[in-house]
């Protein structure tokens, strides 16, 4: 039986670097639990913040390393997240998504995540503000 929770954010700041995603999902695991978000949809989530959080450690801090805001707010039946970084201004939404009817070999590199990401998130923003990337999103269950 489905009980309501009242709304709770928590927010992490990690170091932009690969060997920190371990970090970042078991965080975003320990609030689902909080809500108890199905298994098929904590999969979903921790797809989207890993393509995410991987980008901002490869390329959002070509001069050094940078760190990326994790922002968990949790409320009923709807899990959002923001990834919030001061690297290079990028846009995943405005990329092209890949032709993915054409082979492997045939398409271009990148895009796959991106467009998983929008797949399978219901809501999937950005905004660039204050000199932050902004990426933002959601998952009701």
């Amino acid at each position: 039986m489905f009980s309501f929770k009242a709304m709770e954010k928590t927010t992490k700041i990690f170091d932009a670097k690969p060997d920190m995603l371990d970090k970042v999902i078991a965080f975003a695991e320990e609030e689902m639990s909080k809500i108890d978000v199905p298994l098929k949809d904590q999969m979903k989530i921790n797809v989207s913040l890993e393509e995410l959080f991987v980008n901002v450690a490869h390329y959002a801090y070509p001069d050094g390393v940078g760190t990326a805001e994790i922002t968990i707010t949790t409320e009923d039946r709807k899990i959002t997240i923001e990834i919030k970084d001061s690297g290079i201004p990028f846009n995943p939404l405005l990329a092209a998504d890949p032709d993915i009817s054409l082979s492997a070999e045939d398409r271009g590199i990148g895009g796959l995540g991106i467009l998983m990401v929008k797949k399978t998130m219901d809501e999937f923003t950005y905004r660039y503000e204050n000199s932050f990337n902004i990426n933002t999103i959601s998952k009701l269950f």
